[in-house]
């Protein structure tokens, strides 16, 4: 039973990455991880693949440190256990959000700083693309905050080109959904390093899990359903551009 679960598991994994061009041969691939039984997943599913397939790719797992105490002892120990090297990047990215800037929304800051060190870390070691252990979930939550904080239909893509560090973001595990990953973490018994963000449980983001979750209970297919819109978007059935951008004078 527990070896089917993980042929289904990897075999959706395989099929983002193969619909999507994620991983190509002699590609040095980033991970970033920090500890969560999403990341950890991912780096363990890329390490399994890559025995599997014959494309050759290398992994390179990079903790972005906040500064505060965490747990690097286990996820040094999960990456040699797979022969995967690991970096610690040191930052004080939690001094700055919550005692320099003292953020009230500190998440936007926060991530945007930690982008910036993942990126600057990979390109210094010579990787060239970044792993991020996004799912279906997450993509579907970053779609309700921006239409309720933005007012626009945004959400991430599987795969994107970032200018400015010449690294390429991937996200191979966007066919599932957060429950399939917490139970593949379980059934593999991947260790799941706590997060002491002082504001973790708290986000804006933990108010769209509500909200999908809640969704979901009154619409089973929902996920299924926002899988399906993204990969199948119909602009023409959308507003179009206004034509005139300010009010007419009055005549």
């Amino acid at each position: 039973m527990k070896d089917s679960y993980l042929k289904w598991f990897k075999g959706k994994v395989k099929r983002a990455i193969t619909n999507y061009g994620m991983i190509e041969d002699g590609d040095k691939i980033a991970v970033g991880l920090s500890g969560g039984k999403d990341s950890m997943a991912l780096l363990h599913v890329l390490n399994l693949i890559r025995r599997e397939v014959p494309v050759d790719y290398r992994l390179h797992a990079i903790y972005v440190n906040p500064g505060w105490p965490v747990e690097i002892d286990v996820m040094e120990r999960f990456c040699q256990e797979r022969d995967v090297p690991f970096t610690n990047k040191i930052t004080d990215i939690g001094e700055v959000v919550f005692y320099d800037r003292n953020e009230k929304n500190p998440c936007a800051l926060c991530a945007n700083l930690r982008r910036g060190a993942i990126n600057n870390t990979a390109r210094d070691l010579g990787l060239n693309k970044l792993a991020l252990g996004h799912h279906l979930d997450d993509a579907i939550e970053t779609f309700f905050m921006s239409l309720i904080f933005t007012g626009q239909f945004r959400t991430f893509s599987p795969v994107t080109f970032m200018d400015r560090s010449g690294i390429t973001l991937i996200r191979p595990m966007i066919y599932l959904t957060g429950q399939t990953v917490e139970t593949f973490a379980g059934r593999e018994n991947l260790p799941v390093v706590k997060s002491l963000c002082p504001v973790n449980g708290e986000t804006k983001r933990e108010e769209m899990k509500s909200l999908v979750s809640g969704l979901s209970q009154q619409y089973p297919e929902l996920r299924t359903r926002f899988l399906t819109a993204f990969q199948t978007l119909d602009s023409k059935n959308l507003w179009p551009p206004m034509v005139r951008r300010r009010p007419m004078p009055d005549l």
